[in-house]
C-alpha cells in the first residue's frame, strides 16, 4: 500500500518534474535530450551480456571508475550499462570511459518505466553507486530476477533520520538489496537499521581513483607560469558561498597571492563570473585565458581538471562545507597531495573527514573570518604546508583497497543470489 500511494504521488506531481526539468534547461539545455528515456524507452542497440551500473552525478561517476575496470576485469564478456540522472554524469561517463560502457538516463520510478527498463537490458545484476533507494525500481529488479547491490554506500545520520520516517515504504526497498558494501562501521549500522541485509565495510573506493597523470602535470605547468604567486583553491563551492569565499580572500593578507575559485555546478559559471565583476576584482577565466600578472581571481569553469587545480594549488577549501551544505569530496585533494581546510559543515563525508584532519592532512574552520586567518597563516609558512602535503599523500595511500574488497564482495553477493 506504501509503494502504491507513492506511484500514485509521483504521477500526480509530475507536471512539477517538467516544470523542474524546463528551469534547469534554462542554464543547461542539454536536461531536454533524451527525454524518452527518463520514462524507459531507449533507442540504442542492447548487446545480449550487461552488467548495470547506476551512478547518479558526476562525483559518483569518477568514483564508480576502479569498480567498473574491476568489473569489465571479472566478467570480461559483458559489456558495463551506465546510467546516470544528469547531463553533467552523463558529459563525465563519456570523458572518462569512452565508447567501453554504455550511457544512458535511469527512468523516473514511475512503476511502468522501470518495468520497461529491466525488459529492454536484462542485466545479469545491477551496482547502484552510494545511496540510490528507488522503492519501484527494487521492486521490479526484484520481480525481474536481478540482483542488485548497493556499493561505496554511505548514508548520514541525518539522512538516515529521514529514510526512518518513511519506514513502510523504504524498508522493503533496502531489504530487496542482495547486498550493500558500505565506506563505514557507522554506515553500515545505519543501512541495517533501515532493513538492509548482507551489509558489510569495503571502505571508500574514492580512495582507490587515480589522478590522471596529465592533468596534475597540466596543473603543475599552470602553477610553474605562474612563477612565485601563491595559489589559494577553492573547489566545488556551492550557491551561496562564493560571496563568502570572496569575502575571507579580502581579509587574507597574502601578498600577489591567486584565488582559483571552481563552481561544482556549470550551469552557475556565468553568474559566479557576474559576482566576482561586481566585486570589483580582475577575472579571467579558465575557458578563456591563464591568469596574467594582474589577475586576481581565476574562475575555473571547465569540466573534469579537478585534478589539475588541485596540483596548481598550494593550499585548497573545499565547497559545501562553509553553509550547512554537508560539504563535498576531499579525497580528491589528499590523492593530488594538496593540503586542505573545510567548513564546520561535512556531514556528506564526515568519516573521511575526521581522518584526514586526524592525519594531519585537512585543517576545520569554523566561520568565514576563520577561513581567511587560516589561509593568511598556512600560505605564509612553506614548512607547515609541506607538512600538509606529506600528510595528504600518506592518508590517502593508507586508505587505498576499497576496490578489491567491494568486487570480492559483488562476486560472492551475486554468486549466492542466482543459486
Amino acid at each position: 500500500m506504501a509503494r502504491l500511494l507513492y506511484s500514485l504521488f509521483l504521477y500526480l506531481i509530475t507536471p512539477l518534474i517538467w516544470l523542474r526539468l524546463l528551469w534547469r534547461a534554462r542554464k543547461q539545455a542539454d536536461y531536454l535530450h533524451h527525454l524518452g528515456e527518463r520514462y524507459g524507452f531507449y533507442a540504442q542497440p542492447v548487446p545480449e551480456k550487461l552488467i548495470w551500473v547506476h551512478a547518479v552525478s558526476v562525483g559518483e561517476t569518477r568514483a564508480a571508475q576502479p569498480l567498473i575496470e574491476g568489473l569489465l576485469a571479472r566478467w570480461p564478456g559483458y559489456r558495463i550499462l551506465l546510467t546516470c540522472m544528469t547531463p553533467t554524469g552523463r558529459e563525465t561517463g563519456r570523458e572518462v570511459y569512452g565508447e567501453r560502457v554504455i550511457q544512458a538516463y535511469l527512468p523516473y520510478d514511475y512503476p511502468g518505466a522501470v518495468n520497461r527498463f529491466f525488459r529492454r537490458f536484462s542485466p545479469l545484476f545491477g551496482v547502484l553507486m552510494e545511496t540510490e533507494i528507488w522503492p519501484n525500481l527494487l521492486a521490479s529488479a526484484q520481480k525481474n530476477r536481478v540482483p542488485v547491490m548497493l556499493a561505496n554506500a554511505r548514508l548520514s545520520v541525518r539522512s538516515a533520520r529521514g529514510y526512518g520516517r518513511l519506514g513502510r515504504l523504504v524498508r522493503p526497498a533496502f531489504g530487496v538489496l542482495a547486498g550493500v558494501s558500505a565506506q563505514t562501521e557507522g554506515d553500515a549500522s545505519r543501512l541495517a537499521q533501515l532493513g538492509a541485509g548482507s551489509v558489510e565495510v569495503c571502505g571508500n573506493l574514492k580512495f582507490d581513483v587515480v589522478p590522471s597523470p596529465e592533468k596534475l602535470a597540466l596543473g603543475r605547468d599552470w602553477k610553474t607560469g605562474l612563477g612565485s604567486r601563491p595559489v589559494w583553491l577553492a573547489a566545488s563551492t556551492r550557491e551561496g558561498e562564493e560571496a563568502l569565499i570572496l569575502d575571507a580572500w579580502r581579509a587574507a593578507r597574502v601578498p600577489d597571492a591567486l584565488l582559483v575559485l571552481v563552481p561544482r555546478h556549470p550551469q552557475r559559471f556565468n553568474e559566479v563570473a557576474d559576482l566576482i565583476a561586481s566585486r570589483g576584482l580582475r577575472c579571467q577565466r579558465r575557458s578563456v585565458a591563464m591568469p596574467v600578472a594582474e589577475t586576481e581571481v581565476w574562475l575555473g569553469d571547465s569540466m573534469g581538471e579537478m585534478a589539475a587545480y588541485y596540483a596548481m594549488a598550494d593550499l585548497a577549501f573545499i565547497g559545501g562545507s562553509l553553509l550547512p551544505l554537508g560539504g563535498q569530496n576531499l579525497i580528491e585533494a589528499a590523492a593530488c597531495g594538496c593540503p586542505v581546510l573545510v567548513g564546520p559543515h561535512t556531514f556528506n563525508f564526515l568519516q573521511a573527514t575526521q581522518d584526514a584532519i586526524a592525519a594531519g592532512a585537512a585543517r576545520r574552520i569554523d566561520s568565514v573570518e576563520a577561513l581567511g586567518l587560516a589561509v593568511e597563516q598556512l600560505l605564509g609558512s612553506a614548512d607547515q604546508l609541506a607538512g600538509m602535503r606529506q600528510a595528504a599523500s600518506r592518508f590517502a595511500l593508507a586508505h587505498q583497497g576499497a576496490a578489491q574488497r567491494t568486487l570480492a564482495f559483488i562476486e560472492r553477493q551475486v554468486a549466492q543470489a542466482r543459486r
